[in-house]
């Protein structure tokens, strides 16, 4: 399917989306949202393709949201109604209105990757600010150049992170580190966010897009489907405890001793040979 705002490359297993609207240094707006959604939904579906690579058109990653739109929101929406001085009580009645929707397709991108069924590997190859950011976040996988920019910078808007960042930078780099972060809106560099364990590693410029290739077409070479299990054990994990996440994994254990690609491991290793997996 031809895309406007997206560029997918599907080959030996991998399936490449890159984020595309030079204009805006690729900002996800309504149209790109809806694309990356279609996108996803389709590599998900397609059973050759086994590993998502996601990255942006140079110099960019993404560049935040499209804010095009925010004056239009504005202007339909007014000011919202306060209860006060502080914020939290005008939280909580916004909780427990009937009236409350979800509007930004934007913003429920970020939970459509983390949830995606397939690995997921972010190059970051340039700025990856507010909801860019978040994208990131939500990839299993997290390479970044040297020039790799990246900015919780939705409080400059007079915005909270909306796109899921409040739940996973706490329990990648902690609470006074997510806090500074969300609160200044201060941009970091990449050695700053493999320092913090934003990212797994850090490459020269130039040398990136190899790298993460590389590495998406060892994992798509690999038992995919083990891969998957072990991604809904560790998502799984997050909120169980030890107990009981030992009793899920004995579950997970049971359905990977079911599939062809342990089968195939088991054959090659007693004809001492690298297995074949098919990601089945």
């Amino acid at each position: 399917m031809p895309y406007s705002y997206l560029k997918v490359d599907s080959h030996d297993g991998v399936c490449t989306i890159t984020l595309h609207d030079p204009d805006t240094r690729n900002a996800l707006g309504q149209e790109m949202a809806e694309e990356l959604m279609d996108a996803l939904d389709r590599f998900e579906d397609d059973p050759e393709s086994r590993v998502l690579l996601l990255t942006g058109t140079e110099p960019s990653f993404c560049s935040g949201a499209n804010v095009r739109g925010f004056s239009k929101d504005i202007s339909e929406q007014g000011s919202a109604p306060t209860s006060g001085p502080l914020p939290w009580g005008d939280m909580e009645a916004q909780l427990s209105s009937r009236e409350r929707t979800d509007r930004a397709l934007a913003a429920r991108v970020p939970l459509r990757i983390y949830e995606l069924q397939k690995p997921s590997i972010a190059a970051v190859n340039g700025h990856a600010v507010g909801v860019g950011m978040g994208l990131a976040l939500s990839c299993d996988i997290r390479l970044a150049s040297e020039k790799a920019v990246f900015s919780e910078a939705f409080v400059k808007m007079g915005l909270i992170p909306g796109d899921g960042s409040c739940w996973q930078l706490p329990k990648l780099i902690g609470l006074s580190n997510t806090l500074l972060l969300q609160y200044t809106g201060d941009r970091i560099d990449g050695a700053e966010a493999y320092r913090l364990g934003l990212v797994s590693k850090v490459f020269p410029d130039g040398q990136l897009m190899d790298a993460a290739a590389e590495l998406a077409h060892r994992l798509a070479q690999g038992p995919v489907r083990s891969m998957s299990l072990i991604k809904y054990l560790v998502h799984k994990s997050l909120d169980l405890s030890f107990r009981e996440s030992m009793e899920l994994a004995h579950t997970a254990q049971q359905v990977a001793r079911g599939t062809e690609d342990h089968a195939e491991a088991v054959k090659a290793f007693l004809e001492k040979r690298p297995p074949a997996f098919k990601g089945r």
